[in-house]
């Protein structure tokens, strides 16, 4: 086996556990509607009825077009921003200095900036 096809092989199963990373929770927020709703509402998320399906519709859809290597710049992208704002609004490790939920928002904060990044890098690549 040569490295190309080392490369497409990385890359195929690379692509599908970022996009599957958004599938399964976009799946659990429908079952879960009102728990997600309710911790989008504390956390101040603005508009939140609103916010809710469209994270939903951005996690499913997008999470399958990466997973089908379709569309994958575009997906890439719109999940990189909709993960920063995940991390803005709902792992605000800065307003819980005292607070025992601290250590594990810190640690979602951090692994979302990396998956933001995965994203960034998945963006760049051409369909090959």
């Amino acid at each position: 086996m040569n490295i190309k096809n080392l490369d497409s092989v990385a890359f195929l199963i690379g692509r599908s556990f970022l996009g599957i990373y958004f599938l399964l929770p976009g799946i659990s927020k429908i079952f879960g509607y009102s728990d997600t709703l309710s911790l989008m509402v504390s956390k101040g998320v603005p508009l939140a009825s609103i916010a809710l399906p469209i994270v939903i519709l951005l996690q499913v859809g997008l999470g399958v077009s990466i997973i089908a290597n379709k569309y994958l710049r575009e997906s890439a992208l719109i999940l990189f921003g909709l993960t920063v704002l995940i991390n803005i609004y709902i792992h605000n490790f800065w307003d819980l200095s005292s607070d025992p939920s601290f250590a594990h928002e810190l640690q979602n904060f951090v692994k979302n900036t990396a998956i933001a990044a995965g994203l960034l890098v998945l963006s760049t690549k051409d369909k090959s």
